[in-house]
């Protein structure tokens, strides 16, 4: 049996790999401190080209600000009053008549069931957030259809949901139950 002795002062110790890989850590670690300087060093030049963009964006909507209040203060005077009211007029009739009967009744055609019947189709009211709101009068024989009706209309992504505001049951003189329905339509102004 060997009992292994040691009689030097120093004993021998195996740290070479030790030392070599605290050397390599050492190495990737100054290698992403770099890397991240780099970055900070880039971000901050495109951050002053950012602040510089902000900052001419920033004028440009001063000056069409003021220019706006300019032309604002402009037309509210009492001389102009007659003019702006006109054209608020014609702005109004121009939306209206963009609204195209023909796109309205080609949209209807694609939910409305075979017995159901268009009675009446009032003039579309534009809301104030340029919604377009259709109000018809439709009837059939049977309520069936027109059920399947407003549940077509509430699945059509160009119709909103639908609000009945009267329905008539048959009469002696009109045999259909008459349902007036009002509806949003995503028509395009």
């Amino acid at each position: 049996m060997r009992i292994p002795i040691n009689l030097a002062s120093e004993p021998f110790r195996r740290d070479r790999p030790v030392l070599v890989s605290s050397f390599a850590g050492c190495v990737v670690l100054a290698i992403t401190l770099a890397a991240l300087i780099f970055a900070a060093v880039n971000q901050r030049g495109q951050m002053g080209t950012t602040r510089q963009d902000i900052s001419s964006l920033s004028s440009q909507l001063g000056t069409i600000t003021a220019e706006q209040n300019r032309l604002e203060a402009t037309l509210r005077r009492p001389e102009n009053a007659v003019v702006l009211e006109r054209s608020l007029l014609l702005n109004t009739l121009l939306q209206r008549k963009g609204i195209s009967w023909t796109r309205i009744f080609s949209d209807l055609e694609k939910v409305l069931p075979n017995d159901v019947r268009l009675i009446l189709v009032r003039l579309p009211q534009i809301t104030s957030q340029n919604q377009v709101m259709l109000d018809m009068q439709v009837g059939a024989q049977t309520q069936k259809p027109i059920l399947d009706f407003l549940r077509n209309l509430e699945a059509s992504p160009l119709f909103g949901p639908v609000t009945q505001t009267s329905a008539l049951p048959p009469s002696q003189t009109d045999p259909l139950f008459r349902y007036r329905v009002i509806v949003s339509y995503a028509q395009k102004l």
